[in-house]
């Protein structure tokens, strides 16, 4: 069956991902950006304008109809940007493909989290909160029967612009004694770039598939210390992992997730269960293949399109030595 699909973004990362896949597949492709991060892939249909605009929305819808709408540009738009870009694609498109977060669960509780967890309400502050309210917001105007939401934990891989493995992979090629966070024993769920895209575009082509899915690693197969040793082994083995536990990063200021990528903080946090990703056909590949193919990309010349979030990923060298010193000095 030939597609006919909309990607929301679609010049860089999961968004290029998902192109490039769908044109592999013979599909009609329609994208749908400012034209201001990076070029489209040859073979689409551009559309050129901006969410935040309605005026650039009607003309949009005007380019309709689609199967479906893989939405990827959703993270950090405001709930309501997301919930007029619906609202204008709904009468021409046959569903809605969202690309949510994993934060969207409240936590707390025991056992791992599945996709009937709890989950933020609305009105509250940060990534979760927000992507629990877009999720609500495409639900009810697509309904339950049009929507497919795809939770990653982290998406990793080559042209990653959050520029988190980048970091470690960077740091460990510097080498010397390197600052590890928490429990090296810790689950990590990231999944590749390229299997995300893959998934999606299975669930496009599936008029039956709907409902959320996380799209995580399985659980217990990557760890923190999987993580960093290959980011060691691939670069050359030049650092030394000093593993510090939680306790200790919190007294010192660490904040999570950004000064020291990956790592969520403090010491307990649930998985997240990726059982009905998987029986719906997601396979992710080991971590050590997405660590060896980005470091490649990046030793080949690779670089991400341009972000914020790039800016504030890893730990200052200092503030890094005066942990390593400190945690030396009590052996």
């Amino acid at each position: 069956m030939r597609m006919r699909i909309l990607v929301l973004g679609g010049t860089w990362f999961l968004g290029r991902a998902v192109v490039e896949g769908a044109l592999r597949r013979g599909w009609e492709v329609t994208t749908f950006n400012r034209g201001r991060s990076a070029a489209d892939s040859p073979g689409v249909r551009p559309v050129r304008g901006d969410r935040a605009t309605a005026a650039d929305l009607r003309r949009l819808a005007e380019e309709g109809p689609w199967d479906a709408v893989l939405d990827t540009s959703a993270a950090g738009l405001a709930p309501e940007a997301v919930r007029a870009g619906a609202a204008a694609l709904e009468p021409v498109a046959g569903r809605y493909l969202l690309v949510s977060s994993a934060e969207v669960y409240r936590g707390g509780g025991a056992g791992p989290l599945t996709e009937s967890s709890a989950l933020h309400g609305d009105g509250g502050d940060g990534a979760g909160p927000r992507a629990a309210a877009a999720e609500r917001a495409v639900g009810g105007l697509f309904g339950a029967a049009r929507t497919v939401v795809l939770r990653p934990w982290a998406v990793l891989g080559p042209g990653e612009y959050a520029g988190r493995l980048e970091w470690w992979l960077r740091r460990a090629r510097r080498g010397g004694p390197m600052l590890a966070p928490g429990d090296p024993g810790r689950c990590v769920q990231p999944v590749d770039v390229r299997d995300a895209a893959a998934f999606a575009l299975r669930l496009a082509a599936d008029g039956g598939a709907a409902g959320a899915y996380n799209v995580v690693a399985p659980i217990g197969r990557e760890t923190m210390g999987g993580l960093v040793q290959d980011c060691v082994t691939v670069t050359g083995r030049r650092a030394v992992p000093r593993w510090a536990d939680g306790a200790v990063l919190r007294a010192h200021g660490v904040r999570p997730g950004t000064e020291l990528p990956l790592w969520p903080g403090g010491d307990g946090g649930r998985p997240v269960s990726p059982a009905a990703a998987h029986r719906a056909g997601l396979v992710c590949r080991p971590l050590a293949e997405t660590v060896m193919d980005t470091w490649a990309w990046l030793e080949s010349g690779g670089r991400p399109v341009p972000h914020p979030r790039h800016a504030r990923q890893g730990i200052a060298p200092e503030k890094e030595a005066a942990i390593l010193a400190a945690l030396a000095a009590e052996r």
